[in-house]
């Protein structure tokens, strides 16, 4: 709900300047935890406060990486966001050991004192200048778009400096936010019903454990293999974006269909590897659907009208497994509904191509009528010669 808030103020100040706020945000919501006067007091510190640190942190950080890369921006974006997976392997253990050794309250003011470097990530980050901008833009535009039209954005790019709230009138947004919506509703689905699921297939608490693990570890190596890929140019990034939903979807669906603990291993870490193939890039293309003179916008709606998937799919899936009164109907809700979700890029890329084919024949200069155009010019040399006739 921050992300248009931590958004506006990137586009208005600076990147760094919304970063280093978000980790003394971050850090002051764990440390006055660390007082632990009652359960309001916690919800509205390592709640709220370090909740909406961790916001202005996010948003910063996702975007100075598109704005930094544009030739290699699918790759950059993948190794960024692949700490997200390293962090999730090993935050659990990690702050287990820190309340065994330091008791809870001294395991908050450490993690808080660790989110502190967000300040130090901030510092570290270059601003941006319109010769940076300039450069995107060009890097990006393709070369048979015209000479107008990427001098348009290499303005436009430098000369943005307002958020753009227009952004939800753009056909091309409004359905790349309705896959935003759908993904959103699924990718939240299988790691709440995961261990529930495999508790009723009967499988070891402490294997089951080790499930979340995988899942890690695969979504790691699917983002960098991905990031990689997608900066080869070999396949369009919303057509790569496309096949990786309809895998995760595919793998959703045959995720019930697992029995034992070695088949649902084996799914898992196909769910796992194509999500991280899904994350490395749909950033990506979101900066491919509104350019870069409004990616910073475009960035906080989208993560904004995204949220509401991630607010109704969990209940919505919830409600379906109570009603089938088994947890595979979570799973077969989720991989439905990346099928729709696929279906709003198909769209979203038919939408593009005929965008670009009528950009295309604006553009094109007047030919001639004839079919051969040295026809024409002979009726033209012969014509003159007819007036020269008559005038002699």
């Amino acid at each position: 709900m921050i992300a248009p808030v931590a958004s506006s103020l990137c586009v208005k100040y600076s990147h760094r300047a919304v970063l280093v706020t978000g980790g003394l945000l971050a850090f002051s919501g764990m440390a006055l935890g660390f007082l632990g006067l009652n359960m309001v007091w916690m919800y509205a510190t390592t709640g709220f406060l370090q909740g909406l640190g961790i916001s202005f942190s996010w948003t910063p950080a996702i975007s100075i990486v598109s704005h930094y890369f544009s030739k290699r921006r699918a790759l950059a974006n993948a190794i960024a966001s692949a700490g997200e997976c390293a962090f999730a392997f090993t935050f659990g253990p990690l702050f287990q050991w820190l309340i065994g050794q330091y008791g809870w309250k001294g395991a908050l003011l450490i993690i808080g004192g660790i989110q502190l470097n967000i300040c130090v990530c901030g510092v570290l980050m270059r601003p941006l200048t319109s010769n940076c901008c300039l450069e995107a833009s060009h890097s990006e535009t393709p070369p048979d778009t015209g000479a107008s039209r990427m001098e348009k954005e290499e303005r436009s790019s430098s000369t943005h400096k307002t958020f753009n709230w227009m952004l939800v009138r753009r056909p091309e947004f409004v359905l790349y936010a309705m896959f935003g919506i759908l993904a959103a509703m699924s990718f939240f689905v299988p790691p709440l019903f995961l261990v529930p699921l495999s508790y009723s297939l009967g499988i070891d608490e402490s294997w089951t454990a080790s499930l979340l693990s995988i899942l890690a570890m695969v979504d790691f190596s699917g983002r960098l293999l991905c990031g990689w890929y997608a900066n080869l140019h070999v396949t369009k990034t919303i057509h790569l974006l496309t096949m990786t939903i309809t895998l995760i979807s595919t793998s959703l669906m045959l995720l019930p269909l697992a029995n034992n603990y070695l088949s649902l291993a084996i799914f898992t870490g196909f769910y796992g590897f194509f999500f991280g193939t899904t994350v490395a890039v749909h950033i990506t293309v979101l900066a491919d659907v509104v350019g870069m003179s409004d990616f910073d916008s475009a960035l906080g709606l989208f993560m904004l009208i995204r949220s509401t998937g991630g607010f109704l799919g969990p209940p919505l899936a919830g409600l379906i497994v109570d009603m089938a009164g088994d947890y595979k109907a979570g799973f077969y809700m989720a991989g439905a509904t990346l099928v729709l979700a696929a279906v709003f890029l198909v769209i979203l890329d038919q939408f593009q191509q005929r965008s670009e084919r009528g950009s295309q024949t604006n553009t094109k200069p007047d030919k001639s009528t004839l079919p051969y155009p040295s026809l024409h010019f002979l009726k033209l040399q012969n014509r003159r010669h007819q007036e020269h006739d008559v005038v002699v």
